[in-house]
């Protein structure tokens, strides 16, 4: 990261978090996604700072030089929630604006339902706000996918998902980064059997990195991953049956601050949930930003159209 970057650790929630921080201001807080860390906001952080924003992009639960704990049942939506209140309680923070990417969405959107008093405003970006089905995601995934591979069905099984990712973690992180998609543009449903695919099967070779995507970039998500594993990570997955039976009493709750949705006009997450799902659920929403030739990493892939569509809803607010 360029510019006045500090970082520090933090105790929230049972666990000692791992923020990068840069700039003085209103707060707000930028939620990484799988697999990912707080450096996947590496373009923006500089860019809010410049604009008069407190940036602050922890390395949530499970990633980086945060807290990984055992328990699956650690990684629910209510601890990773939890984890920003606290992050705001020890950083002496009421409200903040809350960012998320990918599995980041779904913690700032979680958290708008679970203590919108400590929400002025949600950014959604690849995944846009959904609302509790009749269904979890992972029975509609079982009954849809049958004996074929899906990503998230493979990473439900404790420790064969780990050892395939920790075992060839510079590799996966390389042809996941750098397809600039999830499932590499090979689609994230396949005919590829369950039983036998692993996730190189599924991720295609890289030969060569995109122009957003540096060797030096490269090298931080990869050792970073090489120390820590991806079982953290991949927790969060185990738990999105149990995020569905436990947020029950939150199923007709409406996201009612100042919202945006922004994602990458390629990035594949949007043929399985329609950003159209948010209208009327989503009452304050504000924008949906779909940014040309950009995949799923879309704030690394195109950091200035992010940044513009970012300051400008941020210039709303006041």
């Amino acid at each position: 990261m360029s510019g006045d970057i500090t970082t520090r650790t933090v105790k929230t929630n049972g666990i000692d978090m791992h923020v990068t921080e840069a700039g003085k201001g209103k707060p707000v807080i930028l939620c990484h996604g799988f697999p990912e860390l707080a450096y996947s906001w590496r373009h923006q952080m500089p860019a809010l700072a410049a604009a008069g924003y407190h940036a602050i992009a922890p390395d949530q639960r499970g990633y980086g030089r945060t807290t990984r704990t055992e328990p699956v049942g650690d990684y629910d939506i209510v601890h990773l929630t939890d984890d920003i209140v606290g992050l705001l309680d020890a950083l002496e923070i009421d409200k903040a604006v809350v960012v998320g990417h990918d599995w980041g969405s779904i913690v700032a959107w979680g958290l708008a339902q679970h203590a919108p008093e400590r929400v002025s405003a949600v950014v959604g970006m690849s995944v846009p706000f959904t609302p509790r089905g009749a269904m979890s995601i992972i029975d509609l995934l079982k009954a849809v996918m049958g004996d074929n591979f899906f990503y998230i069905l493979y990473f439900q099984e404790p420790g064969k998902a780990d050892a395939d990712l920790g075992g060839n973690a510079r590799e996966v992180m390389r042809r996941f980064l750098g397809t600039g998609s999830i499932g590499g543009g090979t689609g994230m449903t396949t005919s590829l059997p369950a039983a036998t695919t692993t996730i190189l099967d599924w991720l295609p070779p890289v030969e060569k990195l995109p122009d957003w995507l540096t060797e030096e970039d490269l090298d931080i998500f990869a050792t970073e991953f090489e120390r820590t594993g991806f079982t953290g990570g991949i927790n969060w997955y185990r738990n999105m049956h149990r995020n569905w039976e436990i947020t029950e009493h939150l199923a007709e709750a409406k996201i009612e601050m100042p919202a945006l949705f922004v994602a990458g006009t390629d990035d594949p997450v949007l043929q399985l949930a329609n950003p159209d799902a948010m209208d009327g659920w989503v009452t304050d929403l504000r924008g949906k930003v779909l940014i040309p030739g950009a995949g799923h990493w879309v704030q690394q892939e195109k950091p200035a159209e992010v940044n513009r569509a970012l300051l400008a809803f941020l210039a709303s607010l006041e």
